[in-house]
């Protein structure tokens, strides 16, 4: 993966690109990799590093979607179910098989969670990465004994993936070049081209390294720039409404002293409606979502203080000992692109 090479390439004005990408996440790397691998001249060009964004700010989780399964939506969780056990089998050296407690803090918890995840377990099939299974509330506390122990009734356990979403991503960006594509970051997108019929036919592009501009033509352009899907499609027409709006998600850091053992929690009904999970992460844990909407997205989003007060409290339900605001670690901020109403 040699950028001066790609670089290079864009200095043919006269070279038309079968697609070209712009967007180096999650979406716009797979769309690549896609392209490329049918035979198709490719080449993305993201605007920072890859995965920048969204892309790098997940749970790092590979999962089916255990929240989907329990609001009926039985095809999104057969494909998350799918493309999960295609991962672990494409990518084992960033796939784990990830094992999940559920802690039953009501009488019902057990037998409503062990259904569920049964009927998971059925939907994953021979892509399955482990039998759920109810266990008692001794057995909870040998596996996670930082659990709070009053009222605990017993727990769940489940299996699904952990995965590092910016290795993923840069592996992602190098398999484009062995298809033959090219995959260029800091090239940030300036304006598009379009031809008499106001069709689009290309776009114009800068090194954001040296600044020197470029000619790009295709005979495809994708936007895969996530919650900054808007900006390209203004450069399009100015007067388009806006597609999506951005919902943030948070995630902060502790120290494995708050959660001993390899199993990671899953909260499934938070306070406010949400799940929580807690993940063990490179000798730390990694605990989060929260989803705000907010006004506006940014290339660079901060935590609010509600977010992480949020998070530590609903950690405090749970645990045996409290965290708070000076154990916090560090801080990650993620948006979400959500169709925007259609008001906007």
């Amino acid at each position: 993966m040699n950028r001066e090479v790609a670089i290079k390439k864009l200095s043919k004005p006269e070279y038309i690109w079968d697609i070209v990408v712009i967007g180096g996440g999650a979406t716009g790397l797979g769309t690549a990799v896609d392209a490329a691998s049918r035979g198709f001249k490719t080449l993305l060009l993201e605007k920072h590093d890859f995965a920048k964004g969204t892309s790098s700010r997940s749970t790092k989780l590979v999962h089916g979607g255990v929240r989907y399964l329990a609001q009926g939506d039985i095809s999104l969780v057969l494909e998350a179910l799918k493309e999960r056990g295609l991962m672990m089998q494409n990518a084992p050296h960033l796939v784990q098989n990830q094992k999940f407690v559920i802690p039953n803090y009501r009488w019902w918890g057990g037998p409503f969670y062990t259904i569920g995840l049964k009927m998971y377990d059925m939907m994953a099939g021979k892509l399955g990465l482990g039998p759920s299974e109810h266990i008692s509330k001794e057995e909870v506390m040998d596996i996670i004994p930082n659990l709070m122990e009053e009222d605990l009734h017993g727990g769940v356990i489940y299996h699904d993936g952990k995965f590092d979403d910016s290795r993923l991503a840069i592996n992602l960006a190098q398999t484009v070049f062995d298809h033959g594509g090219y995959a260029i970051n800091y090239c940030g997108v300036k304006g598009l081209i379009k031809d008499e019929e106001g069709l689009v036919t290309g776009l114009q592009c800068a090194d954001e390294e040296t600044g020197r501009s470029y000619t790009i033509k295709s005979k495809a352009v994708i936007n895969a720039t996530g919650v900054f899907v808007d900006s390209i499609l203004k450069m399009d027409d100015p007067e388009r409404k806006k597609m999506v709006v951005p919902s943030q998600g948070i995630h902060i850091v502790l120290n494995r002293e708050f959660i001993k053992g390899d199993a990671s929690i899953m909260i499934p009904n938070t306070s406010d409606g949400r799940v929580l999970f807690a993940i063990p992460w490179h000798n730390k844990v990694v605990v989060g979502t929260t989803d705000t909407l907010m006004k506006e997205a940014s290339e660079e989003p901060r935590a609010l203080e509600e977010e992480i007060d949020f998070i530590l409290e609903t950690a405090t339900d749970y645990l045996c000992k409290s965290p708070k605001r000076k154990d916090v670690l560090s801080v990650f901020a993620g948006l979400r692109p959500l169709a925007a109403p259609e008001d906007e």
